[in-house]
């Protein structure tokens, strides 16, 4: 790579190697179409019609203009709605392959609380930072919440950071027009002065950029802290320490970066009543946060509803595919006998499951002799008038669709995963 001073970054974006690796990361992350509607799976053979050629000439020439993202929103976990700009499949093999040249320019001199979006950083030493920090006696946190950040980033001052380091013209012109890009919401054209639209390969390592410099203040300030984009919580002594630290730090997030902070959200409180990556810690352990486990009981129970219409087969399969990913994240908690109860609590679900499937009385007691349960118990289970959660308890059901037998049908178990993340 060249060095961050040199003109010709361009050309090692616009680089086939370059363009490829970007091609193969974006076809693995998948991902929506954009306002163009051309899917991932169409990609290949619009690039085989010669359209990338001449998309390429407009770039050396510097008159290629970006589209607009495609808005959505989706449910935050706390409530209310973030909204997701979607590029095109163009777009983001663009933005991945600038993102592949600027990531080593720019990430070995980010700071080393920084761990969100990151080359080998992740959300679980983030977490784990923390954890130290509160055993060296920091037992208050500050909870700084920036509202909106990426809707509200500052295009100026994000442009000025990137040309501290990035001297191409051509690059940053470019990137200055996939900020301006705008958007397209309900066929309404917006545009965008500020802001940098989530969804986008490029937006994260612009996110880094633009927060660094927060960064850098608090490691001057000589505070203990740890951030994943946006998200970032400072640990202190005391509540006082605490609140001089919220003030101070809330007056440089808006006169120096321009950003707006969420005074209702933002807070003193004890490392116990703490939220961070939806974990809170307390006796120096990780624990899941209350809205964590409130989230997690929704999103299970709408995997397990009635009105999803699909076999058993696959609704365990999507399930577990749940429990697994979840765990793989979030199982670092000191959390086992939580498992324990959270695997008896998904069974009982899953067994009622099974009995609205099996929905008439003659096809519930058929099942259940199938598997095993006598003929006089499989009838008085089959006619009860008890409804599929109260039946879950019975104890024919449960010989029938007994913890081996769900497993055997491929039901993950939480405390199987959990015990392999902290013992193997």
């Amino acid at each position: 790579m060249k060095p961050a001073f040199s003109n010709d970054l361009f050309e090692h974006v616009l680089q086939e190697d370059n363009l490829s690796a970007a091609w193969k990361r974006v076809r693995a992350n998948k991902g929506a179409a954009g306002i163009d509607g051309m899917t991932i799976d169409e990609f290949p053979a619009w690039v085989r019609s010669g359209n990338w050629k001449a998309l390429k000439q407009q770039l050396v020439t510097g008159c290629y203009q970006p589209s607009p993202v495609r808005r959505v929103e989706i449910a935050k976990p706390d409530g209310g709605t973030r909204q997701l700009g979607i590029p095109t499949v163009t777009d983001r093999v663009i933005q991945q392959a600038i993102t592949q040249v600027l990531t080593p320019i720019f990430d070995p001199e980010f700071s080393e609380h920084s761990f969100g979006f990151r080359p080998g950083r992740n959300g679980q030493q983030a977490v784990k930072q923390v954890q130290s920090i509160i055993k060296e006696g920091r037992r208050f946190a500050v909870d700084v919440d920036l509202s909106k950040f990426f809707d509200r980033v500052n295009h100026d001052l994000l442009m000025t950071r990137l040309g501290d380091k990035v001297k191409d013209k051509r690059l940053l012109r470019l990137i200055k027009r996939y900020l301006r890009a705008g958007f397209i919401d309900n066929q309404f054209k917006g545009e965008s002065r500020v802001g940098v639209p989530q969804g986008g390969p490029l937006s994260p390592l612009l996110a880094n950029i633009m927060l660094d410099s927060l960064d850098k203040e608090l490691e001057k300030r000589g505070h203990k802290f740890a951030r994943y984009a946006d998200d970032f919580t400072i640990l202190v002594k005391s509540q006082r320490a605490g609140e001089r630290v919220l003030r101070s730090i809330s007056q440089y997030l808006q006169s120096r970066l321009k950003l707006v902070v969420n005074t209702d959200k933002s807070r003193v409180v004890k490392t116990n009543e703490s939220q961070f990556l939806g974990f809170t810690f307390k006796a120096n352990r990780i624990h899941w946060h209350p809205k964590t486990l409130l989230k997690f009981k929704q999103n299970v129970r709408k995997l397990t509803n009635r009105n999803w219409g699909v076999s058993m087969k696959y609704q365990l399969f999507k399930i577990s595919q749940y429990l697994r990913g979840w765990i793989n994240y979030l199982g670092i908690a000191s959390g086992y006998q939580h498992c324990v109860e959270l695997d008896h609590w998904i069974r009982r679900r899953v067994r009622m499951a099974y009995w609205r499937q099996w929905r008439k009385p003659r096809t519930k007691v058929r099942n259940l002799m199938r598997l095993g349960v006598h003929v006089q118990a499989a009838v008085a289970c089959g006619i009860t008038s008890k409804g599929p959660w109260r039946s879950s308890k019975t104890p024919g059901i449960n010989q029938a669709l007994s913890n081996a037998y769900l497993k055997s049908q491929g039901l993950y178990e939480l405390r199987d995963g959990w015990i392999k993340l902290h013992h193997s």
